[in-house]
């Protein structure tokens, strides 16, 4: 697809969108849900003060809890990704409004059940479940629920934290809107001298020209724009802090880290091994830097030299279909049911939402609902990023539809730490297979240095993201204020010790915290770094030990939230309570980096 416009929805060809249709032949559907949804919990309600009273209560309660949060789920699901086809169109703005208001409603009537349930013993709910077949289903969840009693409000108080759940979402709702909508990046010149119109779409790819200027001009176009932003997306990052802070402390946790990290039992000590390993291979990191500037031949090499590619072989420009096939030849390790379910999905159901068009959200995901496809966002434009972006979200995808096919749905969903792991397994397959066909030393040392690259943006520099947010919050948990001027230095800082001193003085780069969407769900970003390395330990025993590591990962797609992350991982024969999957990862990137200099030499 050209970048040199951006096509009106309308103008998107119809086999290039994804089929929504199938989750609601009508709006007006959605609506029905979302009354359907606030009866479930209405008639909850009515059981408040009796919900352990015996185990028939329970096992109602809980049924109507999870009904009604299904029907809820699929409607803001719909509507969500209405509102990202286009976030200008008014009809799904306010449809998306609605479904929000609805799901905090409900929120706020089913809020007394976790209070309630913990008014009762740990060993009365345990009676209830022995004692009734139909509750066995429901264990692992209150079992869940009742090892949270100390950080669990009483009734009336949870109930205010809910009904305020749309104003304490404000600064997420605010900086998308000012991200993805009112935020324009102007037009530049490309190598070609034609007027391009700068966006998230296509920045990438105009650093990767091969003319330095266009590289520069977009880089200062880009983050010129949040500069002249910096203090108001400063101030409604500060006060997604401030938020998540005060919840923390309202809920008894020590910090925002800890209650984060504390519904999926992952240790503190998880987030900071990471930090920890990552920085021990920083001078990995510093060489290839130097690397790239001796091969480049700038003598003072600036940020926005980072994503230009040090060769450009002939060959990597993709229509969607291709790229779809060359998705589905790296994925044949795992095996002939999961190439063919992928193909029909992206192919034949129109899984996907392929094309850039104005207005629609920035970036890519996989999303649905449990009684829908497992749908993908992207904004295709051809290069083999955009390649590794379509298996990326097509390992959430299939997760998803693996998941959803043989768990309940009290257990039909994955938590972000095991979610990145079936993305990240895709890519890692992906770019394996490249390297076992590639036929001139050119490509090899493209696919290395991109090898490198993707270590880089997804463990690296996600690892200096979630370094980033753990200064931001012990900075509000101690009393202070993010104020743009104190963010801009700290990323600064962290940005020179992750980068190393191969570059010249930068004025920009300061900024590219504001632009950071993850930002916005806490600690989210460290998953990305855990998941990378848990999947190289699993794509390297796929294709080392063949089907006996591919039943044990398809069984452990297949778990969905039936256990906390760490246990689950172990199915696939991963331990990331150890530093052991963190550091074999970063050892590989570190040899890369030798083979690479060595190639270049």
């Amino acid at each position: 697809m050209n970048t040199d416009t951006i096509k009106n929805r309308n103008e998107i060809p119809a086999e290039y969108k994804w089929d929504l249709e199938k989750m609601y032949a009508s709006d007006d559907l959605v609506l029905e849900d979302l009354n359907k949804g606030i009866a479930h919990a209405e008639e909850l309600d009515a059981m408040k003060g009796h919900l352990a009273d015996s185990a028939g209560n329970l096992h109602k309660a809980v049924t109507l809890y999870l009904d009604g949060l299904r029907l809820i789920e699929k409607a803001i699901t719909y509507a969500h990704m209405r509102h990202d086809e286009d976030n200008s169109n008014s009809v799904y703005t306010e449809l998306n409004d609605k479904s929000m208001s609805f799901a905090a409603k409900f929120s706020a009537l089913v809020s007394f059940f976790t209070p309630e349930l913990l008014e009762s013993e740990k060993s009365v709910i345990e009676g209830y479940i022995d004692s009734k077949q139909e509750l066995e289903e429901f264990r692992f969840l209150l079992m869940e629920i009742m090892d949270k009693k100390e950080h669990t409000l009483i009734k009336d108080q949870e109930h205010i934290l809910a009904s305020l759940s749309e104003v304490l979402d404000a600064p997420d709702e605010i900086f998308s809107a000012l991200n993805d909508v009112d935020l324009e990046f102007g037009q530049i010149e490309d190598e070609n001298g034609k007027i391009v119109a700068l966006t998230h779409g296509n920045f990438n790819k105009m650093l990767e020209s091969d003319d330095r200027e266009v590289r520069k001009n977009a880089y200062y176009t880009f983050y010129e724009r949040y500069r002249d932003h910096n203090n108001t997306i400063s101030t409604a990052y500060n006060y997604n802090v401030k938020k998540t802070a005060i919840v923390s402390r309202l809920r008894s946790y020590g910090s925002s880290l800890e209650a984060a990290l504390s519904s999926d039992k992952i240790p503190v000590s998880v987030y900071d091994n990471l930090l920890e390993a990552v920085h021990k291979y920083l001078p990995a990191m510093h060489k290839y830097y130097k690397v790239r500037k001796r091969v480049l031949g700038i003598d003072d090499m600036r940020m926005y030299d980072v994503h230009k590619p040090l060769v450009n072989p002939a060959g990597l420009n993709f229509t969607f279909e291709e790229a779809v096939d060359l998705c589905i030849m790296a994925l044949e390790p795992m095996g002939e049911e999961y190439t063919s379910i992928l193909k029909k999905g992206l192919l034949e159901e129109k899984w996907a939402d392929v094309y850039e068009n104005k207005s629609k959200t920035s970036g890519a995901y996989s999303f649905g609902s449990y009684d829908s496809y497992p749908y993908m966002l992207l904004n295709f434009h051809g290069d083999l990023r955009d390649v590794f972006t379509i298996i990326h979200e097509s390992g959430h995808s299939m997760h998803s539809y693996y998941t959803r096919r043989n768990q309940p749905y009290v257990y039909g969903s994955h938590s972000i730490f095991t979610a990145e792991v079936a993305s990240t397994v895709n890519e890692t397959l992906l770019i394996r297979y490249l390297l076992e066909h590639c036929e001139s030393e050119e490509m090899k040392i493209y696919l290395i240095n991109f090898y490198i690259d993707e270590f880089k943006s997804t463990l690296i520099r996600q690892t200096m993201f979630a370094e980033f947010e753990k200064w931001a919050h012990e900075t509000v948990e101690n009393g202070g204020a993010l104020t743009a001027e104190l963010m801009n230095t700290k990323y600064d800082e962290l940005n020179t010790a992750y980068f190393g001193d191969a570059f010249g003085q930068d004025d920009m780069i300061k900024y590219e915290w504001s632009r950071i969407p993850h930002f916005y769900r806490d600690f989210y970003v460290y998953q990305y770094a855990t998941g990378y390395s848990a999947a190289n330990a699993i794509a390297n025993r796929i294709l080392t030990e063949g089907k006996p590591a591919v039943d044990d990962y398809m069984k452990f797609l297949a778990s969905g939230d039936s256990d906390y992350p760490i246990e689950l991982l172990k199915i696939a024969g991963v331990d990331m309570s150890s530093t052991e999957p963190v550091e074999s990862a970063l050892s590989t990137l570190s040899e890369m980096i030798d083979e690479l200099d060595e190639l270049m030499k």
